[in-house]
């Protein structure tokens, strides 16, 4: 398996941005429907963050749709609300958290098909908390904390799905 690029973020103004963009060997709608329904967060996100839903499932996934998690960051419950803002298969889809950790947080999904598989990127747009003291913390708690579970996710949608181009 070739190794995984990890994700990358960089400042922009008041914002962080996370890109990351990882090859599949499975079509676009196979990977939209896994990304699709919030049940399988929770197969993508660190045992360590102890990620629940709290939403009832099924959740109709749509424009408007409200997602409610409780999860621990380093030792600390949150809850956390996201939006589905945007809902488009089998092509992308964004949520934006209403309640949570962040002062912003917008995650867009995008799947496109490359190579006999799929291209899926991500961007995360996101203000941790702390005001003026936002990219001290950013620098030495979030972003780190940000990129663990990418690349965790990474690794996890590289076994399920796997991630060689056929010769």
């Amino acid at each position: 398996m070739p190794p995984i690029n990890p994700p990358t973020v960089e400042r922009q103004s008041k914002l962080w941005r996370l890109t990351m963009s990882q090859w599949l060997a499975r079509p676009p709608a196979e990977l939209f429907t896994f990304f699709g329904d919030a049940q399988n967060l929770g197969e993508i996100t660190p045992d360590t963050l102890h990620f629940k839903i709290l939403t009832p499932t099924p959740i109709e996934m749509r424009p408007g749709a409200l997602i409610d998690y409780r999860l621990r960051v380093r030792g600390v419950p949150i809850r956390w609300t996201t939006e589905i803002t945007a809902w488009d298969p089998p092509h992308s889809f964004r949520d934006t958290q209403l309640r949570g950790p962040y002062r912003r947080w917008v995650h867009t999904h995008t799947f496109t098909e490359e190579d006999g598989g799929t291209r899926c990127d991500d961007v995360v747009e996101y203000a941790p908390p702390g005001g003026p003291l936002a990219p001290l913390i950013n620098r030495l708690v979030v972003q780190r904390d940000v990129e663990r579970i990418f690349a965790y996710r990474a690794e996890v949608l590289a076994q399920r799905f796997g991630s060689e181009h056929e010769a």
